[in-house]
């Protein structure tokens, strides 16, 4: 049983973003990076493989234009997250990488090209994602819709994860979307809502919210998963209250991973949060009601993800590989 005080919780923050914006000091010299962000690149030709190979059909990679750090270690097992659309993006949210402004409409041959490139890297678990294009009118959806169906033509035994952006709160955008039958989605609520102003301010933590909950209303067979970021400056109190939220729309997969700033234009990290609180806070999420929870310094959205997939979808097989025996205490009341 993870134990935690409650006394001393900061006033309830649900769905609200403060009009007073976090203040954040872009210039401040960055916080060099704790000792468990250090870990050994995997070597072997497999990862300069997939690398030609996304290169070659003119793919992109969420591993390469978000700067994952996993991608040594996915490449190398020869498998990637696809990012449709093009890699440029409508909106600019100051913690990620990926660049802004598209310079064209998407290419209607790509889903194809990564169908193929799926079956070429014999890929049985698939996982989709894109650029947000707010200057498409259905948001991207029918490119989904078409990616999915284009997969499951060439590879019809794949189990297909979509992570999606929220489509500006377009309901019939999602509707493509599910109409397609992915097997498990995606959309990150990223961070807690006293924070979106500056995290990321074109998206609204109720629109995330409500994408979530119409998934789980609509298509409970579909399992639902979402994120969040570490490190921006939330209170543990507010991360209970943001994973609150989650289980109460029916999100059932979680990840929580530490936020790296890209580059000196992004926000910095305020916190680095050890290993052990990871394991703190995925043990109280499962306590809350989440079935399957990933959480760690080097988490991302898609990190492990057929192994989640498999421990909560019709593949039970096994938990992942972040589940503890030893029972350990609560995170800090304020982990800030």
């Amino acid at each position: 049983m993870v134990n935690f005080r409650t006394e001393n919780l900061i006033p309830n923050t649900k769905h609200q973003t403060l009009n007073t914006k976090p203040k954040f000091n872009m210039t401040r010299k960055s916080q060099k990076k704790p000792r468990w962000l250090k870990k050994k690149l995997p070597t072997g030709p497999t990862f300069e493989d997939v690398k030609n190979l996304i290169g070659k059909d003119h793919l992109h990679t969420v591993c390469q234009e978000a700067r994952c750090p996993n991608i040594w270690e996915c490449f190398s097992q020869q498998t990637a997250t696809f990012l449709i659309m093009g890699s440029r993006c409508t909106r600019d949210c100051r913690f990620c990488s990926v660049a802004q402004g598209p310079t064209g409409p998407p290419d209607p041959d790509e889903p194809a090209r990564v169908a193929a490139a799926a079956r070429q890297m014999a890929l049985k678990y698939i996982v989709i994602t894109s650029v947000t294009r707010d200057d498409q009118i259905d948001g991207g959806a029918s490119f989904f819709a078409n990616t999915i169906v284009e997969v499951r033509r060439q590879i019809p035994e794949a189990v297909i994860e979509v992570l999606i952006p929220d489509f500006k709160g377009d309901a019939d955008a999602l509707k493509t979307v599910l109409k397609a039958r992915p097997d498990i989605l995606n959309h990150n609520i990223e961070t807690v809502p006293r924070l979106y102003p500056i995290v990321r301010s074109q998206a609204r933590y109720e629109r995330s919210l409500k994408l979530l909950e119409q998934v789980h209303s609509s298509n409970p067979q579909i399992p639902t998963k979402s994120g969040l970021m570490l490190g921006l400056g939330e209170s543990s109190a507010e991360i209970r209250s943001t994973l609150k939220d989650l289980v109460e729309v029916g999100c059932s997969i979680l990840t929580l991973g530490q936020y790296l700033q890209p580059s000196k234009k992004h926000l910095p990290v305020k916190r680095f949060v050890p290993p052990v609180e990871f394991e703190q806070w995925r043990q109280m999420a499962k306590e809350m009601g989440f079935a399957e929870v990933a959480s760690g310094p080097f988490v991302r959205s898609s990190y492990h993800a057929k192994e989640l997939y498999q421990a909560v979808g019709p593949l039970i097989i096994k938990r992942h590989h972040y589940e503890m025996t030893a029972p350990v205490e609560g995170p800090p009341e304020e982990a800030v």
